[in-house]
């Protein structure tokens, strides 16, 4: 039975023609309707008369079309040809046709910004080829036909000067190719899709208007340009007997062809280059298989270029959108510390990378007290810095109306629970300090207790029992804190575990007994001890790049 297959969004769609009259267009009693507003409501039809079958316009207004040409009379179809209403094609099968034996229909793949479509033809894998020719990546054997690979290769490389966008570049490699050779009649190209690895058509080219926009491929040949990185030579496959066995080539009606696989610096295939001509006379030969294969390592090496191009674009707006980001965090950080007498108050913030998840606030509450934050995300970069920013709020919030530490700490909690990002939990550590009383009352929300310097050197901290949870791991916990009286010349250590995890180039920790040790040694003032010991904690890295974020606040009393 005769068929109409309409070649669209993809795939193929096989209407029979059963009746012996079949209408197109839009209006919903049509045979087969057509959702189009450039096909007229009753745009044409199919007539059957005995075994042929006519196509006939019915007074449309952008015109009915066999095999790219306007018809204006009815015009007898044959096997194969392509029917155009409107934008939307069809390919004809009469009663005849011969069966397919690999595939129940072509494969077909919109172009990327185009109207038109490439058939990806099936066939049973043993098409004769003509000829063919390894590629060795380049520019080829240069020693074969040098003058003309020469002017050819100077030719495309002066075409492709200057364009880094791989949207623009693959019409002009096509529009190159076809000054190279002017009897080619179409052309396409298809790339590779880095994430699926299909073929993906991404420019075509015709010399003629009224030729059908439909591109067609073997995908015996595409199969075999692609895996065995060679260029192929088709000389005029329809008449050939020795291509009767693969029956897609035959039908696709091309008399020369050349198909060539783009090469990669590596040698490995990003896409193929295929052109072809229809005119019998002037067949594609051996030395134009030559100059192609030299052409197209160039057109290769542009692709890769654009690409690279691209990919370094992309990075630059990321990195510049990164920096954005780091000095968005960095304004959340505080511009100065409380300058209190008797007291000293030293920060240090550095992010493994361009954002972190370290946190810490330093500001005045009510009661003339200053509250002491101090937090690390799980994790680090972007995410984590999410988490940090809105901690970062949320304190500052809480403790607007809230001065009780434990209750503060609490409501925290809560807040960081309300839509928690599964596994980005907070280790905390809040303090309020009476810089009049003298004390210091803290909570400990899954943190490493904060280190306390005496005036004499003793280190001294936390019991274990005084940890809660970290934030937004259980809603509602019941934080407790713990009151310190500090002494004259006490200081007091807050740090994340990039300091005691910083690792040398072998793997060494900086470890928390050394940072015990050194903290005892080091000067008592606040600003003296935290640069010393940040320092010490460079000079055992010895140039490793961190591997978290390396964070610390340093506090004491003077007098």
């Amino acid at each position: 039975m005769a068929k109409l297959i309409l070649l669209q969004g993809g795939a193929a769609t096989p209407f029979d023609l059963n009746n012996s009259e079949t209408t197109l267009g839009r209006l919903p009693e049509c045979t087969i309707q057509v959702q189009s507003n450039m096909v007229s409501r009753k745009h044409a039809r199919i007539l059957q008369q005995d075994d042929r079958y006519v196509l006939e316009d019915l007074g449309s207004g952008n015109g009915s079309f066999v095999n790219g040409k306007q018809i204006n009379e009815p015009t007898p179809l044959k096997h194969d040809d392509r029917v155009k209403i409107g934008p939307i094609l069809f390919r004809f099968e009469g009663d005849g046709a011969p069966e397919d034996k690999s595939t129940a229909a072509p494969t077909l793949v919109e172009g990327s910004g185009h109207e038109t479509m490439i058939d990806i033809t099936g066939d049973d894998g043993n098409s004769t080829i003509m000829g063919s020719l390894d590629t060795v990546g380049g520019f080829g054997l240069l020693d074969v036909n040098p003058e003309a690979k020469l002017k050819a290769i100077l030719e495309i490389s002066r075409s492709l000067a200057g364009t880094v966008n791989i949207e623009a570049l693959l019409p002009r490699i096509l529009d190159t190719f076809f000054d190279i050779f002017p009897h080619a009649d179409r052309g396409c190209i298809l790339i590779e899709d880095e994430e699926t690895k299909a073929m993906v058509p991404r420019a075509m080219k015709h010399r003629r208007e009224d030729t059908d926009e439909s591109v067609k491929l073997s995908r015996t040949i595409l199969n075999q340009v692609f895996e065995q990185k060679q260029a192929i030579l088709s000389a005029d496959a329809a008449s050939d007997e020795r291509f009767d066995a693969a029956e897609s080539i035959s039908n696709l009606t091309i008399r020369s062809m050349m198909c060539a696989p783009l090469l990669s610096l590596s040698g490995d295939p990003i896409g193929v280059i295929n052109i072809d001509t229809q005119n019998p006379l002037a067949q594609f030969k051996k030395e134009d298989l030559d100059i192609m294969v030299a052409v197209a390592g160039q057109a290769a090496l542009s692709v890769e270029s654009a690409k690279l191009m691209s990919t370094f674009i992309e990075k630059q707006k990321q990195d510049n959108e990164m920096k954005i980001a780091s000095n968005v965090q960095l304004a959340l950080l505080p511009d100065t510390l409380p300058e209190i007498p008797g007291y000293e108050f030293f920060a240090s913030y550095e992010a493994a990378q361009a954002v972190g998840g370290d946190y810490y606030d330093v500001f005045p509450i009510t009661g003339g007290k200053v509250c002491l934050a101090f937090g690390d995300v799980a994790g680090k970069g972007v995410p984590a810095s999410l988490v940090m920013s809105r901690l970062s709020s949320v304190v500052r919030s809480t403790f607007q109306h809230v001065t009780d530490v434990a209750k503060a700490v609490a409501q925290i909690n809560d807040h960081m629970c309300d839509k928690a990002v599964e596994g980005r939990f907070v280790t905390f550590v809040c303090a309020v300090l009476d810089p009049v009383k003298h004390t210091i009352s803290v909570v400990n929300a899954g943190h490493m207790s904060p280190i306390f310097r005496t005036a004499k050197g003793k280190i001294e901290e936390f019991d274990d029992k005084t940890v809660g949870i970290p934030l937004g791991v259980l809603e509602e916990f019941p934080y407790k804190s713990v009151d310190r009286k500090l002494s004259p010349g006490e200081t007091a250590v807050l740090y994340t575990d990039g300091v005691s995890e910083a690792m040398n180039h072998q793997s060494e920790l900086y470890g928390l007994e050394r940072l015990r040790e050194f903290i005892a040694k080091a000067p008592s003032h606040a600003d003296e001890l935290g640069k010393f010991v940040r320092e010490d904690v460079k000079k055992h890295a010895d140039g490793r790049p961190q591997n978290d974020d390396i964070t610390m606040m340093v506090f004491g009393r003077n007098l």
